[in-house]
């Protein structure tokens, strides 16, 4: 039987191991959902018990980790761009007082990330309408997402697009999810997520 020791040592090999191989998917493959590209790491691996699966922050600390060393001359570029277009796209939704998320916001964007946006508005009609006036064609998506810790997931209006090359994704959200934003589904935390202010303040820092 295996020391405890060496069962705790070998569960954190198995992490690392899908950490690296979801990071490579994300990278390779244009996955952009972190969970799905663990899930799908795990599967290739052949890691089936959930207990030795890393968690979505050690994914993404791998993902930075592989980004430094293959990407360090496209992927900075990748998401300054994206990062601009995020400020250009709040600007001209802030009537819906988005918020900018995911791999953009994180800093681990490439070229196949989009820009995540969370819209909030009790009409969810509403920001279709804002985008067929404005002309801009938007296929229809819902998101699971966790709005109250004491519910399941629920399922809410999504549009994707395309401008300039560059993908985006607005969830449409009530207008209370600005004071409680959806949770993780993971660890049951907010979501990080950024205004317009918070967003010019990141580019600011960002390195050169």
């Amino acid at each position: 039987m295996p020391h405890p020791g060496q069962q705790v040592q070998r569960g954190e090999r198995e992490r690392q191991r899908i950490a690296q191989e979801a990071a490579r998917l994300v990278r390779e493959n244009g996955i952009h959902d972190l969970d799905h590209a663990r899930r799908k790491a795990a599967l290739r691996l052949g890691i089936h018990d959930e207990s030795r699966w890393p968690r979505q922050a050690q994914v993404e600390a791998a993902l930075r980790e592989q980004q430094r060393l293959f990407d360090v001359g496209s992927q900075p570029e990748a998401l300054h761009l994206r990062r601009e277009s995020a400020l250009q796209a709040m600007r001209f939704l802030h009537a819906f007082k988005p918020r900018l998320t995911g791999a953009v916001l994180a800093g681990t964007a490439d070229a196949n990330s989009p820009v995540v946006l969370h819209l909030h508005c009790d009409d969810a009609d509403a920001v279709q309408r804002f985008l067929h006036e404005q002309r801009i064609p938007a296929e229809a998506r819902t998101r699971g997402m966790r709005i109250d810790a004491h519910a399941s997931p629920q399922r809410v209006p999504a549009w994707e697009f395309a401008a300039d090359g560059i993908a985006f994704e607005l969830v449409v959200l009530p207008e209370d999810a600005l004071r409680n934003p959806p949770l993780s589904a993971e660890d049951g935390k907010p979501l990080p997520r950024a205004g317009l202010a918070q967003v010019q303040s990141l580019m600011h820092t960002e390195q050169p």
